[in-house]
């Protein structure tokens, strides 16, 4: 929001300077971005008229001009300004005069030519941007006068970043009441008494958008003057608040919007066959807008219509064919309320932005329209002249939001600012502010005004009175009170334990975003349910991910790509899945990848790469963190190598997958080397049994060795849960010791050798215990695995 301080001081009467006043407007929460100085160093300029305009004798591009300066006196200037012309009223600096920049001012000969002062542009005299020539004045401007008395200089444009909670701020009322609650003053009284209705030219109105536009004003203002032009003191005004004047009518509804905050639009009511119908678009149906642009449109757009045709886009734009124009002598003056659900989106859904939506999609005083409408009026008839019709007001009153009164605690307040405000302080600001106040028995009923959308509840309130009271007038203390600490659960590993574990292990811990490239899950074949962002950062950033391994596997090319050779990485995350008619589902997961060689660089082991067997042992070591033992089976993942990663299974679950990267797909992620990974849900890595203390056996332990013959495609897991199964407690463990595979046994198979340790804990065993304990043994593992004995 930006607006000069001149006009704002017009709203409210303050005395603070204006550096006072924009250190208290950041104060209060509506920061100033910048404060622009306008005007400030313009003695010795003063409104000249040039009298004659003749060729300079040595330069084409010159003009000798004889200027009045006031009281007779007449100067020679050397001007090469294109508009330069006899008749023209414009700035010049004097000799002595000193212009913005460091110029000064003095009697010179140009090309053998006196020149005694200079006349200026608006850039030259740092007013406005415009270079192209000399500033042209009205031609009523009083010759002789002090530029900056005429121009009302000294002035600054401010600029306020505004939280989207404050749309009120965007307009110069708006903003003059939280000046005033700041600075214990009140907002002057804007009378804007209804205009004369002196023709009954009228257009109607139908609203069949619901609750989407619940209100509706317009009026007719005819006989308008075609040659009137914007007043200075109106176009100086909007070029201060960064808006360009264009023509009497746009300009009066652009100086409304920025003065009260409600916008409007100006057809050329010559153009409407009424009656003007609002409603939503259908789908397919075109507009062309203000900018020429043709728009198509879909049932979320809301659409102003005459009687055959769509004229404007409903909060964001109006139509070409009805704009007004330079020769427009009739004009209908439209406000209406759109509600903020309406409009968001509109216009950004149309790669647009315009001022009109971007106060719309925050919320505007929907009793503001009819208010706008006079206003508007009021400056057209004192502009353009003309006739004013009566206002055609249609209402939806069972649409129109009425706000609800909010209760405000005197115990609460103090006790979450930590001081007691007075209660005439409280009243006072809020009565400032706008609001209806009622004195209850524990405090007060607050009724908000209608341009207050952000008042709701009762910490709202007490927002207000913190920032208008002032935050650094709140003391600083120290929170005082006991915080429960929570033990820490032994059913749950630690992430910190499981984050130690890998570091311990050699990798780093890093952070990857959320957000991924759809392509990127494509080339990975992990697309199927990746939720898409409506709105995202940027193109590349358009779907959450659906794995960490994509992330990760991207942080380790990028280290490659510097040079680093062994890469070893981890993450703890989260993954996020679409399942059909439900919502996003998000899984936390542990990932890790790893390249290069299996150990770090030393003279006294060989150089070997990373495999699979490697990560096993990590993926162990995790696991063994919360006890249990896991099985891994031989599994098939688009992104992994088929004979080289497994499925990890866990208590009858499958739990996550480990193996090397796909060739192709390293390929095509233009990865060198072989890159493992894995990836397991977090929280079956997480949870565990409570430890319960187990009796140590004083008695010795049997050790029985067996060699087997199984099937290939046996694993090693089968067996060990097997055996486990079969002999309960009395199996101390099992080791395999070595495997065979070659001359002796039939293809297909492989021969595993394996030691039992036996044991009691209220025993010795015997050998006829060892012995009937190697038979249940071998039973179980022929029944369930298919072994017999080697021989």
């Amino acid at each position: 929001m930006k607006f000069p301080e001149s006009w704002l001081r017009e709203h409210v009467t303050v005395g603070a300077s204006r550096d006072e006043l924009a250190a208290r407007l950041t104060a209060i929460g509506l920061e100033v971005e910048g404060v622009e100085d306008i005007g400030a160093t313009l003695e010795g300029v003063v409104v000249a008229e040039i009298l004659s305009a003749e060729k300079h004798p040595e330069a084409d591009r010159l003009q000798v001009c004889q200027v009045a300066i006031g009281t007779g006196e007449t100067v020679q200037i050397v001007c090469g300004a294109p508009n330069a012309r006899a008749g023209l009223k414009a700035p010049l600096a004097t000799v002595g005069a000193n212009l913005p920049g460091g110029l000064a001012i003095k009697a010179a000969k140009l090309r053998g030519v006196e020149s005694f002062g200079m006349l200026c542009s608006a850039k030259e005299l740092a007013i406005d941007p415009d270079a192209s020539g000399l500033l042209e004045l009205p031609a009523d401007a009083p010759v002789g006068s002090p530029l900056a008395g005429y121009l009302g200089l000294p002035d600054a444009s401010f600029e306020l970043k505004l939280t989207p909670n404050r749309a009120d701020c965007f307009s110069v009322r708006g903003v003059a009441f939280d000046v005033a609650a700041a600075l214990g003053t009140q907002v002057n009284a804007m009378q804007i008494p209804e205009a004369a209705v002196t023709t009954q030219a009228a257009i109607s109105v139908q609203l069949q958008a619901g609750a989407d536009c619940p209100r509706f004003c317009g009026r007719i203002v005819e006989g308008l003057d075609a040659n009137a032009r914007t007043p200075l003191w109106m176009s100086e005004r909007l070029k201060r608040a960064g808006l360009r004047p264009i023509s009497p009518l746009v300009d009066i509804t652009n100086y409304v919007m920025l003065e009260l905050g409600q916008p409007l639009h100006a057809f050329d009511a010559d153009t409407l066959t009424g009656p003007l119908i609002v409603r939503h678009a259908r789908a397919g149906e075109t507009l062309t807008l203000l900018d020429e642009r043709e728009v198509t449109l879909d049932p979320g757009f809301l659409l102003v219509t005459d009687a055959d045709r769509a004229v404007a886009l409903g909060g964001v734009m109006g139509g070409w064919a009805t704009r007004v124009t330079e020769s427009t002598t009739r004009v209908f003056f439209e406000a209406a309320h759109w509600v903020p659900s309406a409009i968001i989106g509109r216009a950004r859904k149309l790669g647009m932005h315009t001022d009109a939506g971007h106060r719309f999609e925050r919320g505007v005083d929907p009793q503001l329209p009819r208010f706008a409408v006079e206003r508007a009026t009021a400056l057209a008839l004192q502009i353009l002249g003309g006739s004013a019709g009566p206002i055609t007001e249609t209402v939806l009153a069972e649409h129109l939001a009425t706000p609800a009164a909010v209760s405000l605690r005197r115990d609460r307040l103090q006790r979450v600012l930590g001081i007691a405000v007075p209660d005439a302080e409280v009243e006072r600001i809020l009565r400032a502010l706008g609001m209806q106040v009622a004195t209850v028995a524990d405090g007060w009923q607050v009724v908000p005004p209608t341009r207050r959308f952000d008042i709701a509840i009762e910490e709202d309130l007490i927002e207000e009175i913190a920032r208008i009271h002032g935050y650094d007038a709140i003391p600083v203390r120290t929170p005082t009170g006991q915080i429960r600490l929570a033990a820490p659960s032994e059913t749950r590993v630690a992430e910190g334990e499981l984050r130690r574990q890998l570091a311990a292990n050699d990798y780093l811990d890093t952070i990857n975003y959320a957000f991924i490239d759809a392509q990127t899950l494509n080339t990975w074949q992990l697309a199927d349910g990746a939720v898409a962002l409506a709105n995202p950062l940027t193109s590349e950033l358009g779907v959450m991910r659906t794995s960490l391994l994509p992330g990760l596997v991207e942080a380790l090319r990028r280290n490659r790509a510097r040079q680093q050779g062994r890469i070893r990485l981890f993450e703890l995350g989260r993954v996020f899945h679409l399942a059909a008619g439900q919502a996003p589902r998000e899984t936390r997961r542990i990932a890790a990848v790893a390249t290069g060689r299996a150990d770090a660089e030393r003279w006294s082991a060989q150089a070997r790469e990373v495999d699979f067997h490697d990560l096993k042992a990590d993926v162990e070591r995790l696991l063994a963190l919360s006890g249990g033992p896991a099985e891994f089976h031989p599994a098939i993942e688009p992104y992994g190598h088929p004979g080289r990663s497994a499925a990890i299974w866990r208590n009858g679950h499958r739990v996550g997958w480990i193996g090397h990267i796909h060739p192709r797909l390293a390929k095509a992620l233009d990865l060198e080397g072989e890159v493992v990974g894995f990836e397991l849900d977090l929280d079956a890595v997480s949870d565990r049994a409570v430890p319960r203390a187990g009796e140590v056996s004083r008695f010795p332990f049997v050790r029985r060795d067996l060699a087997l013959v199984v099937p290939e495609s046996t694993p090693w897991a089968a067996l060990e849960t097997s055996l486990k199964t079969v002999l309960g407690g009395r199996l101390r463990e099992v080791v395999l010791f070595d495997q065979y595979r070659g001359p002796g046994l039939e293809t297909g198979t492989k021969s595993l050798a394996m030691g039992l340790i036996l044991q009691d804990v209220s025993r010795t065993l015997t050998d006829l215990d060892a012995d009937q304990a190697v038979s249940d043994a071998l039973a179980a593992l022929a029944s369930d695995c298919g072994a017999t004995i080697r021989v």
